[in-house]
């Protein structure tokens, strides 16, 4: 039950009211009904209501707008500084293929790949060549790696079929599939030619499978300094690879580096002062104490909600011998304080993490940036809740809300449609067009299809060496584009939309829909009307309701 006002409004209508079984309870116990209505109709009022009741300060209202303003500021900082971090791995990356590797062009890492066995002893030789007079080339402050006083060497490994005799030309083979590696060390400024180092180090080309070459380099962050933060001290694991595992003759050579981010051991800043890291860490602080506070009263009024449904399903089950449906019972159970204390949990974890990245205890970036972010798109999805407290938005929350189950069971048996057409354009058009290579690029290219992106691209680069399976494609593309945009995706609106129109003609007719509702209904008093407050008489009232329920529900486990 959405928290409205529009749940209490005076339902003008000739209809007498249908809730026969409470009115005979109110002939028998009239006070104690008439308390539990007060009670619940309070419960479900919004703030506003609630104040003009018993005069109760919105606060977790305040405390919620408050809390979405500080989260969003200190998300944007956030994203800020971890942007400064993509950005210099980025570009470190960029920088070590064009270091490493020989005629590279940006873009081309897709097709950056060699024929001939030279071009790899040459490749080879030059990555050996560059990391050696790393110091000479780098505009960077880039630097080896130590081991104590030594440096770390670079590390060439090449993995192979431990046996293997082909003969193409006969059509004959034999091969051990045990696969072998063989490995040397090149230390910084002892470079040699690889060619020189045979036949220590000798490439079996017709059963090679890879060589990769491994070495660490180091770097300081200093762009931080500019924002007043401290420089975070990286190592780069740069990894070099010539792929050989198809035995094509092309071999792909692929660069990418694994970043492990430090606290430095030794610093020193000068001409900036530390402020701004006190100051940022006591933001956080903050946060994180807002973000407690609205845990603990969403808890509250949590337990609040599941108390008064246990004493209002109780009341049902004594004096009207009527079982409560679970949608009633679930009405108390109010799914946006739910939200509300995922999104305070999550943002709590994440403060910390991002207090232990300011003091450079931790450098999960990450981490950090999944609790923050998810926290922070619940706050503002729980925002949809107070628009709920206007006639107009509270129609499309509860059309969403009363949707949704239909959504899901439909979205379930479409899906099931969907993987068939995954997994058959998988196995049948994989080798044939780049989209549908793998299971995940065959869902990205049909959901696309579904939104109407892509469409001629995807007909046209079907490769026709096979005329059955241009064929076979034609039919796949064809009848998937017409049963989910034509037939599935019109279902789904029409879902919608009947849902809407329902909702619509519920609260233009004014007539209570469910067993609590009509319950609720009974009770004309308006928020301003004073019966509410808990004045000695009130208060009386509501005491009185509470021990009867609970005498009732003693009176009903001692005769179980």
């Amino acid at each position: 039950m959405e928290e409205t006002s529009d749940l209490y409004d005076v339902y003008e209508t000739d209809i007498h009211p249908v809730w026969t079984d409470h009115q005979h309870q109110s002939l028998e116990d009239p006070e104690s009904v008439e308390c539990l209505r007060r009670k619940i109709k309070y419960y479900f009022m919004n703030p506003c209501e609630k104040y003009h009741a018993r005069g109760r300060k919105p606060w977790k209202l305040i405390l919620q707008i408050i809390k979405i303003a500080i989260i969003t500021i200190q998300l944007v900082s956030f994203g800020l500084s971890n942007q400064m971090v993509v950005t210099f791995r980025e570009e470190n990356l960029m920088t070590f293929k064009h270091l490493f590797l020989k005629d590279y062009v940006d873009g081309s890492m897709d097709t950056y790949a060699v024929y001939r066995q030279a071009d790899v002893y040459d490749r080879i030789d030059y990555v050996i060549k560059q990391f050696g007079l790393l110091h000479n080339n780098t505009v960077g402050n880039h630097e080896y790696e130590k081991n104590g006083t030594n440096f770390t060497p670079l590390s060439m490994c090449q993995d192979f079929y431990r046996n293997g005799t082909l003969y193409p030309g006969n059509e004959t083979f034999e091969i051990d599939a045990h696969v072998d590696t063989e490995c040397i060390k090149v230390y910084p400024m002892r470079w040699q030619a690889s060619r020189e180092k045979l036949p220590h180090f000798e490439l079996y080309f017709r059963r090679m499978l890879s060589v990769r070459i491994e070495f660490v380099l180091k770097a300081i962050n200093l762009q931080t300094v500019r924002h007043r933060e401290l420089p975070d001290c990286y190592d780069f694991k740069v990894i070099i690879t010539f792929d050989n595992q198809a035995h094509s003759g092309r071999i792909k050579i692929d660069l990418e580096n694994d970043v492990e981010i430090n606290e430095c051991v030794e610093w020193k800043v000068t001409g900036a002062s530390a402020r701004n890291i006190f100051l940022t860490v006591l933001f956080d602080c903050l946060i994180i104490v807002t973000c407690i506070t609205s845990f603990c009263l969403c808890t509250r009024s949590i337990l609040n909600g599941i108390q008064l449904q246990f004493e209002y399903t109780l009341s049902c089950r004594t004096h009207s011998d009527k079982e409560v449906p679970w949608s009633d019972r679930l009405e108390f159970v109010n799914g946006w304080y739910i939200l509300i204390i995922v999104s305070d949990t999550l943002t709590i974890i994440g403060s910390i993490l991002k207090i232990e990245i300011q003091t450079k205890a931790l450098t999960s970036y990450d981490v950090c940036s999944i609790f923050l972010g998810t926290g922070t798109m619940f706050v503002w999805i729980g925002v949809i809740r107070y628009m709920g407290y206007f006639r107009k938005y509270n129609t499309l929350i509860l059309t969403l809300r009363a949707a949704f189950p239909n959504v899901i069971r439909f979205i379930c048996c479409a899906g099931i449609i969907y993987l068939s057409y995954c997994l058959c354009g998988w196995i049948v058009l994989g080798p044939y067009h780049e989209k549908f290579r793998t299971l995940n690029t065959v869902s990205e290219c049909l959901f696309s299809l579904i939104n109407g992106d892509d469409m001629y691209p995807t007909f046209k680069n079907m490769k026709q060496k096979s005329s059955l399976v241009w064929l076979f494609s034609r039919v796949y593309l064809y009848t998937f584009v017409s049963l989910f945009i034509y037939m599935i995706l019109s279902l789904f609106i029409t879902l919608i939309t009947d849902t809407y129109d329902t909702i619509k003609q519920q609260q233009e007719s004014g007539i209570p829909t469910t067993e609590l509702q009509r319950f609720l209904s009974v009770c004309e008093d308006l928020p301003k009307s004073g019966v509410f407050r808990l004045d000695s008489k009130n208060n009386t009232c509501f005491f009185n309701c509470c021990m009867r329920c609970r005498k009732n529900e003693e009176g009903l486990t001692s005769e179980a």
